[in-house]
């Protein structure tokens, strides 16, 4: 496809990380945010140094909707006219029973997966309505289609995600925008360790027995349902790991 603009959240680790590393190769430009600024820097240099890519980084947290904005209307002109949205920044923390978790920890997960993609989206998809194109691709995940055991607030946001999702493509359907949400099953990311609080152990054994996705998995399909011709659109993938049936049945080798 033709170079893009591609603006991805949550770029410094993992799934955001292995997109930006698939679209870089492919040679297109990238902003690239996160909040750790000495992660996204490693990703930039990398990138650059591999690639040849054009990088700029805007290190903001998603859940301030200031600093989005700010951030934002900081482009230069040249950067301004994103092409393709990767709303991926997310995250769970704790597997704490619905009645015994704390409110706290929810606010987070809930502003970062749900209210911040609102708000990327509110940000981002004007411009591409007036330019006439655009993607809009939402990092879901099985746990919106399945609940599991301690997972309730996160299998919500992620239920919210499709909601969503659907709710934007039915909104844009007059328009050359698509949009598509991408659901992947078990991926190993630093994502378990802040789920378990910091316990590498504990995150760890998420994926005893079986083989995970890897960030650089799940890019490839973000990376094909962007780059397939304009009049296609992917709407919702789902997709896990050959040992994985869905959200609660895997089989693990003793």
């Amino acid at each position: 496809m033709e170079k893009k603009t591609v603006l991805i959240t949550g770029a410094s680790s993992g799934i955001g990380e292995g997109c930006a590393r698939k679209f870089a190769m492919n040679g297109h430009r990238l902003v690239l945010n996160g909040r750790n600024v000495e992660k996204l820097n490693a990703v930039k240099a990398e990138l650059e140094e591999k690639y040849g890519a054009e990088v700029w980084l805007l290190p903001f947290d998603v859940r301030d909707r200031a600093a989005a904005r700010a951030a934002l209307d900081s482009l230069p002109e040249e950067w301004k006219g994103i092409d393709v949205l990767v709303n991926n920044a997310g995250l769970v923390i704790g597997v704490d029973k619905e009645h015994e978790g704390s409110l706290n920890e929810w606010d987070v997960v809930i502003d970062t997966d749900v209210k911040a993609l609102l708000a990327m989206t509110r940000l981002v998809v004007p411009g591409m309505v007036e330019r006439g194109r655009g993607h809009v691709i939402n990092m879901g995940s099985i746990a919106g289609d399945y609940a599991y055991p301690g997972g309730s607030v996160y299998c919500a946001c992620k239920a919210a995600v499709k909601a969503l999702s659907d709710g934007l493509r039915i909104d844009l359907v007059d328009t050359p925008v698509r949009v598509t949400n991408v659901k992947p099953g078990l991926v190993e990311t630093n994502f378990s360790v802040v789920r378990f609080r910091g316990d590498k152990a504990a995150a760890d054994n998420v994926y005893e027995g079986l083989r995970p996705l890897t960030g650089d998995d799940v890019a490839e399909v973000v990376y094909f349902a962007a780059s397939l011709p304009e009049h296609i659109q992917i709407a919702e993938v789902l997709v896990m790991p050959t040992n994985q049936a869905t959200g609660t049945i895997a089989y693990r080798k003793k």
